[in-house]
């Protein structure tokens, strides 16, 4: 039986590296539910819900990402503008057997993702992985 993965792709992480991440890590017998949140907005933006540009980008990461991984059994969708609500979200509908958080290295994240992968320990009773991808 497949492993059942929600991969929470930060904004930044290059598609290609994030593909190779995962297959290293799981290789291709994996159910993956990919969610970019769209947390590429400054603090203006978010106080105003200016999301647009955030949600475009995030939507174009996760169908890059998917094309990379190695398996067939990949889902996508743009998440919230915090990622930890982000993944909530989607744990009421995909039931993961593990969570990935997959950032870029920490002077690099959005003042939205800082902390996300401690957060997600902490709020769900899942393991959670944090990947740092350069």
């Amino acid at each position: 039986m497949s492993k059942r993965l929600l991969v929470l792709a930060a904004s930044g992480v290059s598609p290609q590296s994030a593909g190779r991440m995962i297959d290293r890590h799981y290789g291709g017998d994996v159910q993956v539910h990919l969610v970019a949140p769209a947390s590429s907005v400054s603090r203006l933006e978010w106080l105003t819900t200016d999301e647009d540009h955030a949600r475009e980008d995030a939507e174009a990461l996760a169908g890059g990402i998917a094309e990379q991984v190695r398996t067939d059994a990949v889902e996508t969708e743009v998440g919230d503008t915090d990622p930890v609500q982000a993944i909530h979200d989607a744990l009421a509908t995909f039931e993961a057997d593990e969570i990935v958080v997959l950032t870029c290295p920490e002077d690099k994240t959005t003042w939205l993702e800082q902390g996300t992968a401690e957060e997600a320990r902490e709020r769900f009773d899942v393991p959670v992985r944090h990947l740092v991808i350069d």
